[in-house]
């Protein structure tokens, strides 16, 4: 018991933890804790690292010109508006180093705990602006009447403030329109959009503001290849906006952040158009298939998640669910301790495959069961 008070983690996907609280090897764990698709590394990204071996004994490009071009070539932009990263968290870092300039930055909750250890790193003025999350208030709520609202009470006006924001939003899974996104455009100093899990949505029903960042030098879009591509080892991301702000973040950074195998790693992914189809076809199954299933185990209330996650809250105590799932099933879900507003009656679980799922479907109503009838 000491080990999950004093060693529980912050993120999904502590399979070292997890795999000391069920008393067994890491490897015989089932991770539903971390968003990643279970789909891959795709053949195509395997078969790039191996070809590029060779190339460890020479530095990456610093400008990392192909997987620039070839990432603009992805959104239809100059690759001048493209910076590859060591992961998104890193990208992340130099946009709350922009943040700092601003009065005030925005922020809506819950949010993923890193954009607070970015803020809090640079000294940003936070302010925490909370979204409803049932179903039917979040419907008729929208975005702009909840962020002006609290900068009305601080007395600052939007123009002064940024607004840090992701979309899928995490951990509730909800899609913003574009649309409303867009309008939010004009009324903020720095606006900077997390679309970290936007490549799990069909390329019809994305709604990405890629499109909006060549007219709006505020805009910057961090998106994620470790999510989609099943390589959260590797450590790639990449931002979009405009040059001017790009060149500044790379005078702050260490030199060559992307090592040369995920550099090519990522330009094989981005062009393997058979894996996004099957990942886009697994998801439109899978993710219908764990929802029901959740929603017919009592004490289970899903929220109806866009992508590859679904938020669930619990008539339970998720801590004692969490710990009773690891030593009798060794399947790990997240707790949403990290999210201050959600607490120890929350849990999320990626979608993984239909017999996955189904796997944690029949370990939660066997804990379940255990609880309502002791």
């Amino acid at each position: 018991m000491a080990t999950e008070r004093t060693n529980r983690p912050v993120h999904g996907g502590n399979l070292t933890w997890a795999a000391e609280v069920a008393g067994c090897s890491p490897n015989l764990l089932l991770d539903f804790s971390a968003s990643i698709s279970p789909l891959g590394p795709p053949k195509s990204v395997l078969e790039a690292i191996e070809a590029g071996i060779s190339d460890l004994k020479h530095y990456p490009s610093p400008e990392y010109d192909n997987l620039r071009q070839t990432l603009g070539a992805v959104h239809g932009l100059s690759p001048d508006w493209i910076l590859p990263g060591n992961g998104s968290a890193e990208l992340l870092t130099w946009a709350c180093r922009d943040f700092s300039d601003c009065l005030i930055t925005c922020l809506p909750t819950p949010a993923f705990g890193d954009y607070f250890r970015g803020l809090k790193a640079f000294n940003a003025a936070v302010l925490e602006c909370p979204l409803e999350l049932d179903e039917e208030r979040r419907s008729a709520s929208r975005l702009k009447d909840i962020l002006a609202a609290p900068l009305a009470l601080q007395g600052t006006a939007s123009a002064a403030a940024g607004l840090l924001f992701n979309n899928p939003h995490n951990p509730s899974g909800y899609l913003f329109s574009g649309q409303e996104l867009g309008s939010l455009l004009d009324r903020f100093e720095l606006v900077v959009v997390d679309e970290a899990f936007m490549d799990f949505l069909p390329l019809h029903q994305q709604e990405s503001l890629i499109d909006q960042v060549a007219s709006h030098p505020n805009l910057v879009i961090l998106r994620s290849l470790t999510k989609f591509y099943s390589l959260p080892g590797l450590r790639l991301g990449y931002a979009i906006a405009h040059p001017d702000r790009l060149r500044r973040w790379q005078q702050w950074r260490d030199p060559w952040p992307v090592n040369a195998l995920a550099a090519a790693a990522a330009q094989a992914a981005v062009q393997d158009h058979a894996f996004q189809q099957q990942s886009w076809e697994w998801l439109a199954i899978a993710r219908p298939h764990l929802y029901s299933g959740l929603q017919a185990i009592a004490g289970l209330h899903p929220l109806p998640g866009a992508v590859n996650y679904l938020l669930v809250r619990s008539d339970y105590p998720v801590l004692p669910l969490q710990t009773a799932l690891l030593k009798r099933h060794r399947i790990l879900i997240r707790d949403c301790l990290s999210f201050a507003e959600l607490g120890n009656r929350y849990f999320r679980v990626a979608v993984r495959t239909l017999e996955e799922n189904q796997r944690l479907l029949h370990g939660l109503t066997e804990v379940l069961s255990q609880f309502s009838n002791p």
